[in-house]
C-alpha cells in the first residue's frame, strides 16, 4: 500500500468513527457515487474485472443504504426509497454485465439526487430527534 492509499484509509476511519448518524449516511452515498465514478474509468480502460469489483462494492453500500431505513419513523418515505435503492442495485448489476456507461450515469443522477436532499436536511437530522433515511 502507497503511502497515500495508507492516508486515505486512515482518514475515511477517522471521518467513520466521528461521524454522527446523519453523516455517515452522507459518507455512505459520497462512497457509492465515488466506487460508480471509479468503475465508469475501469469500463473505458477495459479493465473489466476492476470494473466489476467497483460496482459490486457500489452494490454493497447501497444494501447499507438500505439497512438504515425506519419504516416506523420513515413510513411512505422510507418505502419509496427502498423501492429506489432496489432499482439501483438492478440497475447496477445491468450495468456491469452490459458495460453499460449510461445505466451508470442514471444511477449516479438517482444518487446524486438523494444525497442532495439528505444534504439539505442536516441541520434538522441533527439539531433534533435523528431523521429515518
Amino acid at each position: 500500500m502507497n503511502g497515500l492509499q495508507a492516508y486515505q484509509r486512515v482518514n475515511t476511519q477517522t471521518s467513520i468513527t466521528d461521524a454522527d448518524p446523519h453523516k455517515l449516511i452522507q459518507l455512505l452515498y459520497n462512497g457509492a457515487i465515488e466506487r460508480i465514478n471509479m468503475a465508469k474509468s475501469r469500463i473505458q480502460a477495459k479493465d473489466y474485472s476492476g470494473k466489476a469489483q467497483l460496482i459490486n462494492k457500489a452494490i454493497e453500500i447501497i444494501g447499507g443504504l438500505r439497512s438504515f431505513l425506519d419504516f416506523e419513523q420513515g413510513g411512505d418515505l422510507a418505502a419509496r426509497l427502498e423501492a429506489l435503492y432496489d432499482y439501483m442495485e438492478r440497475s447496477l448489476l445491468e450495468a456491469s454485465a452490459k458495460n453499460d456507461v449510461q445505466k451508470l450515469d442514471e444511477v449516479l443522477g438517482l444518487l446524486r439526487s438523494v444525497k442532495e436532499g439528505w444534504d439539505g436536511i442536516r441541520e434538522e437530522a441533527v439539531g433534533g430527534q435523528q431523521q429515518a433515511v
